[in-house]
């Protein structure tokens, strides 16, 4: 499939769009990950095999889209997404498929976009991740970097140090969706492993419990860890996008 652009705010947005019936999967990737993720092409052959429309795409300052990631939240990546399934996708049914940053990112969206939304899958997710995971995590020299150089480089599990600017911090807390009742009514699968170190899997059972709709359902992988990206894994991922796509 042939990468496609589109220009929002100023930065080229890239995406691809794989043709079939409605609704359309539209995956949205994690903090710092892509449309080239292990997740994302699994269900892209899934899309395939089933004859159904998928949409991948990359936020600004990510993969192959143009942009600074330091120059990104989670404000602008939910409004990239938008713009992109705006431009790609419009009118179409969707099911959103949130990884987890792209997990809030799907909860945001689920709200704008209610009057299409037919279901909603999160792998992992992570809402609110910036108030309640990482600024409770910043140490004293952290909080000097961001109040001084408004960045600071924190481990990261997976590749180099990640840059967390008080951009991020300060325009995550103008978007929680764990304070009061998130109104989606569509139905919701949620995934979450037990072992996660990045994000408890009590942040799903949080999600779960703010959503207003009775169709929410929680899948715990006891052995399971934040990527989710084994074979079984991929399965069960599979098998939550058919249950609210069928």
């Amino acid at each position: 499939m042939t990468i496609q652009h589109i220009r929002h705010q100023g930065t080229e947005l890239a995406y691809q769009l794989l043709a079939g019936a409605d609704p359309v999967l539209v995956f949205l990737p994690g903090f710092g990950s892509d449309m080239a993720g292990t997740k994302a092409l699994f269900l892209r052959d899934h899309c395939a095999a089933r004859g159904q429309a998928m949409l991948r795409l990359d936020y600004s300052g990510h993969g192959v889209s143009g942009g600074v990631f330091t120059e990104g939240c989670i404000g602008r990546w939910a409004g990239d997404a938008r713009a992109v399934i705006e431009a790609a996708v419009p009118g179409r049914r969707l099911v959103l498929v949130g990884s987890s940053m792209g997990g809030w990112i799907a909860a945001l969206l689920a709200r704008d976009l209610a009057a299409r939304l037919q279901g909603l899958v999160g792998i992992a997710p992570a809402p609110d991740f910036t108030e309640d995971l990482l600024r409770p995590a910043l140490d004293a020299a952290a909080l000097q970097d961001l109040a001084r150089e408004g960045v600071t480089m924190i481990p990261n599990a997976y590749g180099p140090p990640t840059p967390i600017t008080r951009l991020l911090l300060e325009d995550g807390a103008a978007h929680l969706v764990l304070r009061a009742p998130l109104a989606i009514e569509a139905p919701v699968r949620l995934i979450h492993g037990m072992r996660d170190a990045e994000v408890p899997y009590q942040t799903s059972l949080r999600l779960a419990e703010r959503m207003t709709g009775a169709d929410v359902r929680l899948m715990l992988v006891k052995d399971g860890e934040h990527r989710l990206s084994r074979a079984a894994d991929l399965a069960l991922l599979a098998q939550m996008c058919d249950a609210v796509t069928d």
